[in-house]
């Protein structure tokens, strides 16, 4: 799986002019899921999130998970994550997974974060999104399953 993730003021999304996902401070995280990945994945990949110090301290340090800051997490699917542009001016997208199995570990991220005690809210896949967010920092944050844990 990857993930960009993204310390926010607030994020949301919306579908034909309807909020259907909004977050306070946290995290928006976009996902996309690879052929190899696994339910185990998904879990490891929350964890990891959910454990990244990059909320600022007292002394304005990035000390902080998102728990210890209170933060909320807005995840979205974006299967373009796995897009390669080597070859010409159109990418590709044969190495993201199918659609059964992205919508299966996306929600499986979903239900990892939020057994954590975490709000988590969602896009709603294989849809047209608008997604709006105040970037804190900025602080942004490339995570891939195949290098990151």
């Amino acid at each position: 799986m990857r993930a960009v993730v993204q310390r926010v003021s607030s994020a949301s999304v919306t579908i034909e002019d309807r909020v259907i996902g909004a977050i306070g401070a946290g995290v928006l995280v976009l996902l996309a899921v690879g052929h190899g990945d696994g339910e185990e994945t998904a879990v490891q990949l929350a964890r990891k999130i959910l454990g990244l110090r990059i909320f600022p301290d007292g002394d304005g340090k990035m000390n902080l998970d998102l728990a210890q800051a209170g933060g909320e997490v807005l995840a979205v699917s974006q299967f373009t994550l796995y897009g390669d542009c080597t070859k010409g001016r159109r990418p590709s997208f044969v190495n993201a997974g199918p659609p059964e199995l992205a919508d299966r570990l996306v929600q499986r991220f979903v239900e990892a974060v939020r057994a954590q005690g975490v709000v988590c809210q969602t896009g709603q896949f294989a849809a047209t999104m608008e997604v709006a967010l105040v970037n804190h920092g900025p602080v942004t944050l490339l995570l891939d399953s195949d290098r990151t844990f």
